[in-house]
C-alpha cells in the first residue's frame, strides 16, 4: 500500500488518492456558452473517457459573473488551452471556441469534436459535420 514515510520508514500517513496515480491526458473541454448547463455532463463525459477534464465554465463559471474584466478570463482559459494535452470541441463551435481551436492547433494539439443529442448522449464526430454558430458559418475552414 502506498504512503508516506518518514526518515526511520515508518508509516505516518496514507489515503486512497495515494493509490490511483495514473497519468491520464487533461482535455481542455471547449464549449460555447450556450451549452453553460451541460458544464458537468461534458466533465463526467470526459472522465469517463480516459481523460481529466479542464472545463473553463466550471474553473470560472460564466466569465466569473463579471467580477472581473471579461479578458482576464478569456486569457486564463488561453492558458488552459496551451497546458492541456487535448482540446475536446462539444456541440456548435462559436466564436470563442474558434479562438481556442485556433490556440490549440498553432500549438500542435488533438482536437477532437462531440455532438450532443442530450446531456448524457455525446457523440464523437468529424470536423466537417460539426455545427457552427450563425457569426462564423463561413469560417469553416480555420477549423
Amino acid at each position: 500500500m502506498a504512503g508516506w514515510y518518514n526518515k526511520s520508514m515508518s508509516k505516518v500517513f496514507n489515503h486512497p488518492a495515494l493509490e490511483v496515480q495514473k497519468d491520464k491526458p487533461l482535455v481542455y473541454t471547449a464549449m460555447s456558452k450556450h451549452l453553460f448547463y451541460f458544464r458537468m455532463f461534458i466533465s463526467v463525459f470526459v472522465l469517463e473517457n480516459g481523460g481529466v477534464p479542464l472545463n473553463p465554465f466550471m474553473v470560472f463559471d460564466y466569465f466569473m459573473l463579471d467580477a472581473v474584466d471579461r479578458d482576464l478570463v478569456r486569457e486564463g482559459n488561453n492558458n488552459l488551452v496551451k497546458r492541456c494535452d487535448e482540446i475536446w470541441v462539444f456541440g456548435a463551435v462559436s466564436n470563442g471556441v474558434l479562438a481556442e481551436i485556433q490556440i490549440a492547433k498553432e500549438q500542435g494539439k488533438k482536437v477532437r469534436y462531440f455532438a450532443i443529442e442530450k446531456p448524457h448522449q455525446i457523440i464523437e464526430t468529424d470536423k466537417n459535420s460539426v455545427e457552427l454558430e450563425e457569426d462564423i458559418k463561413d469560417l469553416r475552414h480555420l477549423i
